[in-house]
């Protein structure tokens, strides 16, 4: 042992990577085969924006109240209990599967379930990350953790377009056992325990919930932060539209649209492996901007192919710029808050970034469904240059910022 002595447990952290590796990669796996059903029973884009809608109303309902009982519990229970219910949501999916249920309806009622496992583990699983390394080796652990989830991401995706092709119920069945086996992972993770905070009746806990809120508010860079990359996920992400693209543009299939969902992680886990050997440390804001300016021009390129090589190669660059962003963002609001709000802070921040993703997969379906999935794409991108152009403008903290540890 390290001199945290009993603390920090060696083999804590990587315990909790591979939980999160293998529930990113079921979930991700899951998705894949989700799209591929949803698109084959409804064969409309409005469909899929539905997929992201109905995970995304929970998500904003139940994720702030999920961080607020993170500080007053345990992350790690939640985490449990958040996994618990992923792996009783492919359980139902697979009894869809093998009842052959020829309509999308039965199939949204369980994302609307899977929205709130969703919106109890994400918090839940970004808070713990503190409590189970020293505080001088954070920055790495967040990028180790970027790391093992862009892995999923690239094994999630391929694994689910193959185990697919297989038939829709081995896909489902594998995403259940996986889920099971990370949750019997997290149960195993020690780490230091939080501070408990006890409130005074629901006036209390509601006031304890919008403390996060007004934490993020009055830090002008983790504000800026943030929000940046939530309308750069809201108005650039195409691949809720990539079942269209695989099946309809580049038709390559349910395996190339399991290669497509995991050209992205290639791009990032490759940067996020650079940055647990070469963290960023100078000209934070400068990278922060141009990553996503980079990420904009990208989704234009992909939106435009009509090769499966350039698409892929546009894919990487997208998950490459967009891992540039996260792992920034992330280390900027880890540093920046107290123990005692990691949970409240990384509830808001989960509903900002991971439910924007469904929000965002909503606005590509409806924008295709009026103009074309082409045009929604592209349409995406410009607005993403917009964006970054704004809050340059507007956060010139966040454009001038040089270091990341002052904030500490």
């Amino acid at each position: 042992m390290d001199g945290h002595g009993e603390v920090y447990r060696r083999r804590d952290l990587p315990i909790y990577l591979g939980v999160r590796f293998l529930s990113e990669a079921a979930a991700l796996a899951q998705t894949v085969a989700i799209g591929w059903t949803i698109y084959s029973l409804s064969d409309t884009p409005l469909s899929l924006g539905i997929v992201g809608i109905v995970q995304f109303i929970p998500m904003m309902l139940l994720t702030l109240p999920a961080g607020e009982l993170c500080d007053r519990f345990s992350p790690r229970a939640l985490a449990v209990a958040g996994l618990a219910l992923q792996s009783l949501c492919a359980g139902a999916f697979l009894g869809l599967s093998l009842f052959r249920v020829s309509t999308p309806w039965p199939f949204y009622g369980v994302l609307l379930a899977l929205g709130s496992a969703r919106a109890l583990a994400e918090p839940a699983g970004q808070a713990l990350v503190p409590f189970l390394v020293a505080p001088e080796q954070l920055p790495r652990a967040i990028a180790g953790g970027s790391t093992a989830w862009q892995m999923a991401v690239i094994a999630g995706p391929a694994l689910g377009g193959l185990s697919y092709a297989l038939g829709a119920s081995v896909a489902y069945a594998g995403c259940g056992l996986a889920f099971l086996t990370a949750m019997a992972g997290l149960a195993t993770l020690r780490g230091r325990d939080p501070e408990r905070v006890q409130t005074a009746g629901p006036t209390g806990r509601i006031a304890r919930i919008t403390e996060g809120i007004a934490f993020i508010r009055s830090q002008p860079i983790v504000l800026g932060a943030i929000s940046l990359d939530l309308f750069a996920v809201l108005l650039g992400g195409a691949t809720a539209l990539l079942p269209i693209y695989a099946r309809d543009i580049l038709d390559v299939g349910p395996l190339g649209l399991g290669m497509l969902r995991s050209a992205p992680a290639a791009g990032g886990c490759i940067v996020a492996f650079l940055q647990t050997r070469f963290p960023p440390d100078r000209r934070i804001g400068f990278k922060l901007f141009s990553a996503v300016a980079v990420f904009g021009i990208a989704t234009i390129v992909f939106a435009l192919s009509r090769s499966y090589v350039t698409s892929l190669a546009a894919l990487v660059v997208i998950g490459a710029s967009d891992m540039v962003s996260v792992n920034i963002r992330s280390s900027l609001v880890q540093l920046a808050t107290p123990d005692a709000m990691r949970g409240r802070v990384s509830a808001v921040n989960m509903l900002f970034i991971g439910a924007s993703g469904e929000l965002g997969a909503f606005e590509s379906g409806v924008l295709a469904s009026m103009f074309g999935t082409v045009q929604s794409v592209v349409l995406g991108g410009i607005g993403t240059l917009f964006v970054a152009a704004i809050w340059m403008a507007a956060f010139p903290a966040l454009r001038k910022i040089d270091r990341v540890h002052p904030l500490a």
